[in-house]
C-alpha cells in the first residue's frame, strides 16, 4: 500500500512516496514523468502512526544532511519500480561517486551494450527516486549538461552542490559545460569495477 508525504528543500516542496513502508519515489514539482497524484496513496507525515512514517523520516533526517553537506551517501532502503533493464541503470547511478559525472554512453559500456546510450537515457529519465538514485550525475559525451527532469536548473545546482561550489542557494550561474572525469571505455570499466551496485538489502525489487 502506498503513501506520500511533501517535504521542504533547496529545490523546492519534495513528494516522498512510500510502498509498503519502504522508499519507492521521490518527486519534484513540474517533473517530468512524474506520476499522477491519486497514485501516491493517502499522505502519511513523519511522526504519524503509518507504517511510511519511519521511512520518511530517514529519508527526511539523510537529505537534510545532503543538502547541508553532510552526507555523500544516502543508505536508505529503496523500492524502485521499473523494468528490468532500468532497474538495472539505476543501480548503475547509485554507484557514481558523490561529486563525480558518468556519460551514458560509460553507463552503456558499463552494462555490457555500448550502443544503448538512447535506451540508458531512457532509463535515467524514468528514474522514480531522484537525489537519492543520482541520475543528475550522468552528462553529455561532451561532459555537457543534457535532459534532466526536474529541470536543468536544478541539476546544475544538484552538480554545484556536490562539488561545493556557491550555486545552492544563490542564482544559477551562467550557462557552461560540467564535465566529468574521462569518458569512454576506461571509464566504463572503472566505473564496474570501483563502484558495483549496492548491496541487495538497500535495494528491493517490486
Amino acid at each position: 500500500m502506498k503513501r506520500h508525504t511533501v517535504i521542504d528543500s533547496p529545490y523546492g516542496p519534495l513528494t516522498l512516496v512510500a510502498d509498503d513502508g519502504v522508499l519507492c519515489g521521490l518527486y519534484m514539482t513540474d517533473q517530468r514523468h512524474r506520476p499522477a497524484q491519486e497514485t501516491f496513496g493517502d499522505r502519511a507525515d513523519p511522526g504519524s502512526a503509518a507504517p511510511a512514517a519511519r521511512a520518511f523520516a530517514e529519508a527526511g533526517e539523510q537529505l537534510e544532511a545532503y543538502f547541508a553537506g553532510g552526507l555523500k551517501e544516502f543508505t536508505l532502503e529503496l523500492r524502485p519500480h521499473g523494468t528490468p533493464f532500468q532497474r538495472r541503470v539505476w543501480d548503475l547511478l547509485r554507484g557514481i561517486p558523490y561529486g563525480e559525472t558518468r556519460t551514458y554512453g560509460e553507463l552503456a559500456a558499463a552494462l555490457g551494450s555500448p550502443k544503448a546510450s538512447r535506451a540508458v537515457g531512457l532509463a535515467n529519465g524514468r528514474n522514480p527516486i531522484g537525489i537519492v538514485i543520482p541520475c543528475h550525475r550522468v552528462v553529455g559525451a561532451s561532459g555537457g549538461l543534457t535532459g534532466y527532469g526536474g529541470g536543468l536548473e536544478r541539476k546544475r545546482r544538484l552538480l554545484d552542490h556536490e562539488r561545493d561550489l556557491p550555486a545552492l542557494f544563490p542564482q544559477v550561474p551562467p550557462s557552461g559545460s560540467v564535465r566529468g572525469p574521462r569518458t569512454g571505455a576506461a571509464g566504463a570499466a572503472s566505473l564496474r569495477r570501483r563502484y558495483p551496485p549496492p548491496p541487495p538489502h538497500l535495494y528491493e525489487g517490486p
